[in-house]
């Protein structure tokens, strides 16, 4: 059994010898080159290397147009990927050795994003922020992904859905908008989450509402009338809930807002693979910053909402007031997926924007942009249509 292991917070800085890049990475350890060569995929016809196409669901040279299937996935091998993985015993630290793989990050000191690298790169762009990163060339021990889900839609797609959600920013700078459409191209990148099983059962107390009507009198302008006025009618109640929650997702990561992701939703989950190498050629893959049990902490967050609108359906009535709850929860699991995004990080006059497109719905997401000079003149019009409504209504 093995330690659950922790991505270190050292990760971003530089080693003083980083390992060379291109034909100097022959001198690399073999132990190195075995780990790089295992997420190359090179073209058995042309040398090229081999990426996973969202259109063909298959890995495609760019350079010959060579296509290499797949391989699809037995049932059992499925199974024993999809499989849950027992909370209590990861918190014992008992996560099986076959669960754990090594893994060389980069920290970004800017978002704190943790990306991963082959051992043959050197330095990059975080694709999260667009701040220049150098990498640090340890290997770090973490959980391996357990399953994912495969981009669906090209980067050509992803850029359209942005550009068009773009075009829907009235008051977004122009120059933002030009600058993404004639900009480099968005970043496939796959992002790490946790899902999360539980059984709950839950205790409450509470009140329920009633509502009813009553006739009151009241005098105006010198006269007697009559209004209906609805009331409520209070009484304590107590009583019990239960709920089995089924993948409950948590970005395990915190270089981007959970109000982006949580905006990506819903995933289609029941489509997941058994995690491949082959489907993250091409693409850059993000290590989790987040842990397993503060990563539990959010889903029981999102427990809790659900459990508070079940108790509020039982208590039933008109209105509800909840005044305590008390949940046992058992039959914690969990497991390890990684889910496809495309990311735009450009700086524009020294601020940088971030939009996200969800690698298979096309639903986008991004830091909204604002244009002064656009405000001002919808200010200005404003005023301009308001003072004219006064002129004609003045002159009547």
């Amino acid at each position: 059994m093995s330690d659950i292991p922790k991505v270190p917070r050292s990760a971003g800085r530089p080693d003083p010898t980083p390992p060379p890049m291109g034909d100097d990475a022959a001198g690399l350890p073999p132990e190195a080159e075995a780990e790089a060569e295992k997420h190359r995929f090179p073209c058995p016809a042309c040398g090229s290397d081999l990426r996973f196409s969202a259109d063909a669901g298959d890995l495609v040279c760019d350079h010959c147009g060579h296509v290499e299937h797949v391989a699809a996935t037995g049932r059992a091998a499925w199974k024993q990927a999809l499989r849950e993985l027992d909370y209590e015993a990861a918190l014992r630290q008992e996560v099986p050795a076959a669960e754990i793989i090594e893994v060389r990050t980069v920290h970004c000191d800017s978002c704190g994003a943790e990306i991963e690298m082959s051992q043959l790169e050197q330095a990059k762009e975080c694709p999260f922020c667009a701040s220049p990163i150098v990498t640090d060339t340890g290997a770090h021990r973490m959980l391996k992904p357990q399953a994912l889900l495969p981009f669906a839609l090209d980067e050509k797609t992803a850029r359209a859905k942005m550009t068009a959600w773009l075009g829907r920013l009235w008051f977004a700078p122009n120059g933002l908008k030009e600058y993404a459409r004639k900009g480099r191209k968005l970043t496939g990148i796959y992002v790490p989450y946790w899902t999360y099983d539980a059984d709950t059962r839950s205790r409450y107390s509470g009140m329920r509402g009633d509502d009813y009507w009553t006739t009151e009198t009241y005098r105006s302008d010198g006269e007697t009338k009559t209004r209906r006025v609805k009331k409520t009618r209070w009484r304590r109640v107590s009583g019990r809930v239960a709920r089995k929650f089924d993948d409950v997702l948590v970005l395990a990561s915190d270089s981007l807002p959970r109000s982006y992701t949580d905006a990506l939703e819903p995933w289609d989950l029941g489509e997941l693979v058994p995690y491949e190498p082959r489907y993250l050629a091409g693409y850059a893959a993000e290590g989790y910053s987040v842990e397993v049990e503060p990563g539990f902490g959010i889903a029981r967050q999102k427990m809790d909402r659900v459990i508070a609108a079940d108790i509020r359906r039982d208590i039933g009535g008109d209105r509800q007031k909840i005044a305590s709850v008390d949940t046992d929860v058992s039959a914690v699991t969990f497991k390890h997926i990684l889910l496809p995004v495309w990311m735009a990080a450009y700086k524009f006059r020294g601020t940088s924007y971030r939009f996200v497109v969800n690698a298979r719905t096309g639903e986008v997401k991004g830091e909204r942009p604002w244009s002064a000079w656009k405000i001002a003149v919808a200010v200005l019009a404003g005023l301009v249509v308001v003072g004219g409504l006064l002129y004609l209504s003045g002159m009547q």
